[in-house]
């Protein structure tokens, strides 16, 4: 008769851990950086369907790295749940870190659970405040934790290398052109510290303005000519700060197909 074969509780997390963070590191990495105005996502992303930056509600937005279909489901299932409680209670009850919960028990219960696969994901909850003092941004892994992040973050690929050069450069009181700028020069770095280019046709660029949008939501995606203009020395005026492009108004605009990871 074979002897089933065992493995501890704590070896078999700890294979489940290592297999999300290797599917996570296969993905291009997304920053996320507070700027004076607000907080800008820039992602390396050449694809114009399938993004990793996308619109919650009015003042939250969502970014993630790993599996699309995987991401996708969770940001599906986190505008149900924006929707639902804003319409249920009141639209200022929809918060970052009311969504950032709902996110870390799903992760969590994933992550847990022998019946199926932890999922390959790693997600930023951001939500724009009045001021920069009251800027929201949460970072949860694979495992469902959640980490509040400071001033600038990072997901997937090099993540670690590109945190710590963030750390280093970032400041308050930065604009939008100068955060792009970092958040670009972040994302050119490989792992062997060396430097490539990146082009407004690789990023994808999104912004939770809390100035120049006076509507309740927030959300602008920043593309082709303004995207340009930002990545341009010595731009950064007022007038090119000022991103454009549409906004997202529902679930149904998002594409539903495979990921480019």
């Amino acid at each position: 008769m074979t002897t089933p074969f065992y493995v501890s509780p704590q070896q078999a997390m700890a294979d489940r851990a290592e297999y999300a963070r290797k599917g996570i590191a296969r993905g291009r990495s997304v920053v996320v950086l507070q700027y004076t105005d607000g907080i800008v996502f820039v992602a390396e992303n050449p694809s114009r369907a399938l993004h990793k930056v996308s619109e919650i509600y009015d003042r939250i937005a969502f970014a993630a790295v790993g599996k699309y279909n995987e991401f996708e489901n969770l940001r599906i299932g986190g505008v149900r749940y924006a929707d639902l409680r804003g319409y249920t209670y009141d639209r200022e009850d929809v918060t970052a870190r009311g969504l950032a919960n709902v996110y870390a028990q799903t992760l969590g219960t994933i992550f847990s659970s022998a019946a199926e696969k932890p999922y390959e994901v790693e997600l930023i909850v951001a939500e724009v405040g009045e001021g920069p003092e009251d800027d929201q941004i949460y970072r949860l892994p694979h495992d469902g934790s959640i980490v509040d992040e400071h001033g600038s973050v990072a997901v997937g690929g090099n993540a670690d290398q590109i945190s710590s050069y963030l750390d280093q450069r970032h400041r308050d009181g930065m604009t939008l052109a100068e955060a792009l700028k970092l958040a670009v020069d972040s994302l050119s770095r490989d792992n062997n510290g060396g430097e490539r280019s990146l082009t407004a046709e690789q990023l994808e660029v999104a912004v939770l303005d809390r100035t120049r949008r006076p509507q309740k939501r927030k959300f602008k995606r920043v593309l082709g000519r303004q995207l340009s203009q930002l990545m341009e020395p010595g731009e950064g005026g007022p007038d090119s700060a000022a991103p454009e492009a549409s906004s997202e108004a529902s679930e149904a605009e998002e594409p539903t197909s495979d990921s480019e990871d």
